[in-house]
């Protein structure tokens, strides 16, 4: 049986001056507000490819934990960043790449297995699997 959740957006107005409201299942973000100066400018406010950053860095830690649970190691503390690279291309914007950086305190593991470990979790997590950009990761093992 599949786990469905879901997110929404509305939006309202043209491109650039258009506003949107992201929304999630949980509440976690309810009418948190997105546009074109934030996701292009800089400006205040959400957009796509945090969000999609965020999603993966939370699906890549989880995912290691499982892992390192089933090599029988338990981590005191993991730290992911995911840079998710959004860039304009011929056909429009892609995004191109997704960096994860891993900081994580795992006691009795190893600098190499902890990099063996960290890439199965790459490769596996669910977000790994439906990006299709060239992900990155740089793990290292605090302590």
């Amino acid at each position: 049986m599949a786990i469905v959740r879901s997110g929404s957006a509305e939006w309202s107005g043209g491109i650039k001056d258009g506003r949107g409201k992201i929304s999630t299942e949980s509440g976690a973000l309810a009418g948190f507000p997105y546009g074109f100066a934030s996701r292009f400018e800089g400006q205040r406010g959400s957009n796509p490819e945090e969000l999609l950053g965020a999603a993966h860095a939370a699906c890549f830690t989880m995912a290691l934990s499982l892992i390192l649970g089933e090599a029988g190691l338990t981590a005191t503390q993991l730290e992911t960043t995911a840079k998710v690279s959004l860039e304009k291309q011929d056909a429009g914007y892609a995004i191109t790449q997704v960096d994860l950086t891993l900081v994580g305190t795992v006691p009795g593991a190893t600098p190499e297995q902890f990099a063996e470990l960290a890439g199965k979790a790459k490769a596996n997590c669910p977000l790994s699997k439906v990006i299709r950009a060239n992900i990155t990761l740089d793990a290292k093992l605090a302590g």
